[in-house]
């Protein structure tokens, strides 16, 4: 099929000043409880845009571990390439599309490490082939086949049993938001997008953005 010839019209839901909440949290709360609700698929999902020392932007998804007043949280390998970008340009972009809603949730931050507590705290509750998994991937790396995977696994299982310990070289980053933007489909693409961005004394400025 062509696919200039795909078209959806939204049509679910509208999003304007009068339904919106005054800070940006309290908003996306409400729109991901009620992802959560709607039954989207992992609507925890996130793209992660990061900049290179090249200027090249790169993406992947990764999953939200956590999110509160402090910051937006995911995991990772410290060693992978988004981590060493995060290291030498922590400015991100985050972005959440639950398409069966039609809304898109976008972010733009500086991202920091979690403590390492909080890091051995989640690592903790995560399953054992998970936990080994963080041992057996040297993420980001080009390696010569799948079994290198299989046989580090193998062997971070062999001495670890159980109960593998958090890898020094794994652990969390927070996002700290310093602007929110919340785009709800319309129809013949007028679309709703209210931003809040986080202005100089600390409060939340809400404004709507041309489709």
């Amino acid at each position: 099929m062509d696919p200039s010839a795909m078209r959806v019209s939204y049509q679910r839901d509208s999003l304007d000043e009068a339904r919106a909440a005054d800070r940006p949290l309290a908003q996306f709360t409400a729109w991901f409880d009620e992802a959560v609700a709607a039954g989207v698929t992992e609507p925890n999902a996130m793209t992660l845009a990061t900049v290179g020392p090249d200027g090249r932007p790169s993406t992947r998804i990764v999953l939200m571990k956590g999110f509160d007043a402090h910051g937006v949280v995911f995991y990772t390998n410290y060693r992978s390439r988004k981590a060493r970008e995060l290291e030498a340009h922590p400015f991100v972009a985050l972005q959440f599309h639950w398409v069966e809603l039609e809304r898109v949730v976008r972010i733009e931050g500086r991202a920091e490490r979690t403590t390492p507590a909080e890091s051995d705290a989640y690592f903790a509750s995560r399953p054992v082939g998970s936990r080994i998994g963080a041992w057996a991937s040297p993420q980001s790396e080009v390696i010569a086949n799948r079994e290198v995977l299989v046989s580090n696994a193998d062997a971070a299982s062999a001495r670890y049993g159980e109960n593998p310990p958090r890898p020094e070289h794994w652990g969390g980053y927070r996002v700290l938001p310093e602007v929110w933007e919340f785009w709800q489909g319309r129809t013949s693409r007028l679309h709703d997008r209210l931003r809040y961005r986080l202005a100089p004394n600390g409060d939340w400025v809400r404004e709507r953005l041309a489709p």
